[in-house]
């Protein structure tokens, strides 16, 4: 409801004109009454005074209904979409807002296929409770509230004839649409499955097809999106029941006032233009609660994808700033880690007790087997995640006590894998620095020895790279996400295996550029190659979540330890 009080004037004024709107038909079945009972059957009167009467209330009738009425339908229409799109817009502004909060561990634990469609499907849904519960629901009370004024006012015996199928309406709605919540809740979440299926697979397309597991993946993709037509189809299955019950209810309200009214106009006691308008408020009494049917329906829906975008919404960051936290301009680049242990889940250790200093402007590398720990190490400096037990440093401050932003400015990253955005070469390189100049952007390629080949692209700097960088080489991406880093010029740099999925031509090249990069900087390097670290001013053996040695090339190598065992291996 916070996302609906900025607009409640402007919902209001939608209410006063729908009103309007749905009033404007409520004159039809009393003008019926007037002219079956005031001119039709008026004996006193001649056939030229029924006429002209006849015409006068018609053309009274035809100035409502084709002057006044398309413009209050016009912006009632117009009033309810405006206000409704506005809404969604502030609601998927305050979920990107708050998915760009949420730390890499939500991200590790969530498939992005369900965060999609949690902000696009789920959000959409809203948008009926929008139209529907705030707009049309209370313009459906509003009109059966008038009608049954109107029917009152004409016949209080026969209104409460009519309401005869009220009770049993209501116990029949509870108790369908009751379940039906539940229901759609399961059928968004299959929905969800199927889309999160196809965008890992349309994303991974590439193994599919090398794997030759065509076939496979259908036989996959036909029990995931079964699994949504089995909650679909029971969710079909449970409305068709709550409509044919309803329908039934309401159908049989019109039967009863028929047979009353019509014995008493043979009696004598009601005149026939007051029964031809009772049974024609009937059908303008009984549509909005069909629709109120419908609608009941539509919001079950729209409830069960608000629980699911208010339980996104609800998701708590990991990673906050301490109340206390200040910014920081440039560091220094001094880090120290002291006692540090982690672990992603509780009781499973993945660091225990690391303990080290980084002096500014040094070099160290992180070397050891696979899975030990080391890629989660450099992900604790930016506080990607946040250390268990133990305290991590930068020039001496700890970095809880400084703010998160103006922290992660101050480190540049180039990962094995880098992501780029399907937008142009500029733009991706402008990630580092979104302010900055096209001889800055130019700079920094030819920094990165990135610039040559940009060139050679089809429109040069302006050429798009394709979802994730797909129309350019491994090394391509490589050398554009160290132009950012380069553009960012951040005091510490980190390259987690930054050239370990590169051919030899390519890995060089791209080492000139990170010796380049690394220059009176603090690196950390999580090495995959131990030929490319052997000048570190530190070289850190990580095993098992521990440092085991720690030391220059030539340390290690004397003290033959593990260390001097992978060198061994490597070398050979």
């Amino acid at each position: 409801m916070d996302f609906v009080k900025p607009y409640w004037g402007e919902i209001a004024l939608t209410l006063v004109i729908g009103i309007l709107k749905f009033a404007i038909p409520l004159f039809l079945p009393f003008l019926m009454k007037i002219i079956i009972d005031g001119i039709l059957a008026n004996d006193a009167m001649s056939a030229a005074d029924k006429t002209e009467k006849l015409f006068l209330y018609l053309g009274g009738t035809a100035i409502l209904f084709f002057v006044i009425r398309p413009p209050v339908e016009y912006y009632r229409q117009y009033f309810a979409q405006n206000v409704s799109n506005k809404i969604l817009y502030d609601i998927r502004q305050s979920l990107f807002g708050h998915l760009q909060k949420l730390s890499l561990r939500y991200y590790s634990n969530t498939r992005a296929g369900e965060v999609i469609s949690r902000v696009i499907n789920d959000v959409e849904q809203t948008k009926n409770f929008i139209m529907i519960g705030l707009m049309n629901v209370w313009l459906d009370l509003a009109t059966i509230l008038i009608a049954l004024g109107i029917m009152f006012s004409l016949d209080v015996k026969l209104t409460l004839i009519t309401l005869i199928a009220f009770p049993f309406y209501a116990f029949s709605v509870k108790y369908f649409f009751g379940r039906l919540r539940g229901l759609t809740r399961e059928r968004s979440q299959a929905l969800a499955n199927v889309q999160s299926y196809l965008h890992e697979r349309v994303s991974g397309i590439s193994v599919v097809k090398s794997f030759a597991l065509e076939q496979h993946e259908q036989e996959n993709f036909d029990r995931v999106n079964g699994q949504f037509l089995d909650k679909a189809l029971n969710h079909s299955r449970w409305n068709a029941k709550a409509f044919a019950v309803v329908n039934t209810i309401t159908e049989v309200a019109p039967l009863i006032v028929i047979g009353y009214a019509g014995y008493h106009v043979i009696q004598g006691n009601l005149t026939l233009g007051t029964m031809v308008a009772f049974i024609a408020y009937i059908d303008q009494l009984y549509n909005p609660l069909r629709r109120l049917v419908n609608s009941s329906t539509t919001l079950t829906q729209s409830f069960a994808s608000m629980d699911r975008v208010v339980e996104l919404m609800d998701e708590p960051y990991d990673i906050q700033n301490d109340p206390s936290a200040k910014p920081i301009n440039r560091a220094n680049g001094q880090l120290s880690f002291r006692n540090v242990s982690f672990e992603y889940e509780e009781g499973q250790p993945v660091l225990q007790n690391i303990d080290f200093d980084v002096q500014a402007g040094e070099t160290i590398a992180l070397v050891g087997m696979s899975g030990g720990g080391k890629s989660t190490i450099v992900s604790l400096i930016p506080r990607f995640f946040d250390v268990t037990d133990g305290d991590i440093r930068l020039d001496d401050q700890s970095i809880q006590s400084i703010e998160i932003e103006s922290l992660r400015r101050n480190i540049g990253i180039v990962m094995q894998d880098n992501i780029l955005f399907s937008d142009s070469v500029r733009s991706n390189i402008m990630m580092g620095n979104p302010d900055a100049t096209e001889e800055e952007v130019i700079a920094a390629a030819k920094a990165a020895n990135a610039h040559d080949f940009i060139m050679n692209l089809p429109k040069g700097y302006d050429t798009e790279v394709g979802e994730r960088g797909v129309k350019l080489s491994g090394g391509q991406k490589q050398r554009i996400a160290i132009a950012r880093v380069f553009l960012k010029n951040p005091p510490i740099i980190i390259l987690d295996e930054a050239t370990s999925a590169l051919d030899l031509e390519s890995e060089a090249l791209i080492q000139q550029s990170l010796d380049e990069l690394a220059r009176d900087r603090t690196t950390i390097i999580v090495a995959h190659r131990l030929s490319t670290i052997t000048s570190a001013d530190q070289i850190l053996v990580i095993e098992n979540g521990m440092l085991m040695e720690q030391g220059t090339h030539e340390q290690l190598m004397n003290e033959r330890g593990t260390y001097y065992n992978l060198y061994s291996i490597q070398d050979l």
